[in-house]
């Protein structure tokens, strides 16, 4: 019978003895809570640990300058609809993001000011099924006031006028070029900005006389910019394309983002900051 039981020896007391099948029992139930762990300390991942697809975690978005308030609105409106997600913008001009992307830089979506941009990550193999989703316009954009007197695009090959364009580079300054070359004025540019929003600042703060930006910059900068339109025959219009990054960290917020971004609401906020329909 000592085969069927086990010998406890306890410190001041006599030795007792315990039935084997309620040890084992013990030892198994032990073993049992240790392995399930507390399930409520997880940190769930982007991807869920769940086996749903909600979004949560970070989501890299890469996007062209131009879409700063469009898609700082669109952040906020996401984040409310999807309270476990924290968008994480990065704004540029779409070139410099391009080169980023193309160098390794982590990001789950790109939406660019071109197509371009777009096609040379999507034929890096970085992208897939870039989905248009907005288009802009151009304007001449002057201070407040416009100081400088100017009148039309002819103005900007004026050498007594300090004149900005974005870097030809950068979707912003390819289209400016365009427009010019297609009006026949060859500007006497002083500065090639990096991106729309630090020429939109140049000019904001008196540095600039003119400068040829999109129209949503001139109506994102509070009465700070004033617009002139382009003459008649003269029509520029950026198309701008969006796609979830083939290695992003998150590709289930990333498609979460894309798609709100092309949806109903999206095309509302966007329409709010002056995007036109793609």
């Amino acid at each position: 019978m000592t085969g069927d039981r086990h010998v406890d020896h306890r410190p001041g007391g006599p030795a007792r003895s315990v039935p084997r099948p309620l040890v084992v029992a013990v030892l198994v139930g032990a073993l049992v809570l240790t392995a399930c762990g507390d399930t409520t300390s997880a940190t769930p991942t982007a991807e869920n640990t769940r086996g749903d697809r909600t979004p949560r975690g970070e989501v890299l978005v890469s996007a062209a300058a131009s879409l700063t308030d469009a898609f700082g609105a669109i952040e906020d409106a996401f984040e409310d609809a999807h309270p476990d997600v924290d968008v994480v913008l990065n704004l540029g001009g779409s070139s410099a993001l391009r080169e980023q992307l193309l160098e390794g830089a982590p990001a789950d979506v790109f939406a660019s000011a071109d197509p371009d941009t777009m096609a040379e990550v999507v034929d890096a193999g970085l992208a897939d099924g870039p989905t248009t989703f907005a288009t802009n316009g151009l304007v001449i954009a002057v201070p407040t006031g416009n100081p400088g007197a100017l009148t039309g695009l002819d103005d900007l090959a004026d050498d007594d006028l300090l004149v900005g364009l974005c870097a030809p580079t950068v979707p912003c300054g390819m289209f400016a070029r365009r427009a010019l070359d297609m009006a026949g004025v060859v500007a006497a540019v002083d500065t090639e900005e990096p991106d729309v929003r630090a020429l939109l600042t140049k000019i904001a703060a008196g540095e600039l006389d003119a400068g040829i930006t999109y129209v949503t910059d001139v109506a994102s900068s509070s009465g700070s910019v004033e617009a002139i339109d382009l003459p008649d025959g003269v029509d520029v219009v950026a198309t701008y394309p969006v796609a979830t990054l083939a290695d992003a960290p998150n590709p289930t917020g990333a498609s979460a983002f894309v798609d709100f971004v092309v949806s109903d609401r999206g095309r509302d906020l966007l329409s709010s900051a002056g995007f036109g329909p793609p």
